[in-house]
């Protein structure tokens, strides 16, 4: 499946595609909900296969379409979802805070990410369900940032239920890819211009060499 172009149509500067992947329950089709639609609900069907929303935020005056897939954490899925990665332009790996299983896993995920998705993709590690009572919680803030930080990447600690950081953490990582795009474009710009500039030069050359050698 190829990836739409990040930009060219009227109603948006930007066309970003995130992808949510993490363990099967840990709140990824919640947090979505709660972006895309502001609301949460605890009755939630196991995601099958993939599905995706879509919601068009503002950035630094620019207009930026979110395209967010939904991606099934359970073990016989990921050969489906292992084809989306590749058109990844950000990647959320979502853990439950309360289940340390998930947060284990997350290097697995990341594992994935470098097999299939693209060196440039940007990452975020999000712990989910932040609003637990303390006495539920498996994975401590603490063990949440050194994981980010060994990897270099941010991290988020969100709850899709009180709204904790849910839109932090899509703007967040929407803003870092802008601004990648942004520096992709401005350094591409003078390249092109070079080129043409060495063109033009070559092509005078070449039309100056015929004109005396007719001349002779």
């Amino acid at each position: 499946m190829a990836a739409p172009p990040a930009r060219g149509r009227a109603d948006y500067d930007y066309l970003i595609k995130l992808l949510l992947i993490g363990d099967s329950g840990v709140g990824k089709s919640c947090l979505l909900l709660r972006f895309s639609d502001g609301s949460f609900t605890t009755s939630f069907i196991t995601t099958i296969g993939i599905d995706f929303k879509i919601r068009t935020i503002e950035l630094d005056t620019k207009r930026i379409k979110l395209q967010i897939w939904d991606t099934a954490g359970q073990e016989r899925f990921r050969t489906i979802t292992t084809a989306y990665y590749r058109g990844a332009m950000g990647i959320l790996l979502v853990y439950d805070v309360t289940d340390e299983s998930s947060f284990n896993n997350i290097r697995n995920w990341i594992r994935n990410i470098e097999q299939h998705a693209s060196d440039k993709v940007n990452k975020i590690l999000v712990g989910n369900k932040a609003d637990m009572d303390e006495s539920k919680r498996a994975v401590p803030t603490s063990k949440g940032q050194a994981l980010a930080d060994e990897y270099g990447i941010k991290f988020f600690e969100t709850s899709a239920k009180t709204n904790l950081n849910v839109e932090e953490v899509f703007f967040s990582i929407a803003k870092d890819i802008k601004q990648r795009l942004t520096d992709t474009d401005s350094r591409a710009e003078p390249a092109t211009i070079r080129i043409s500039q060495t063109d033009q030069a070559a092509g005078a050359g070449q039309a100056t060499q015929k004109s005396a050698c007719c001349g002779t």
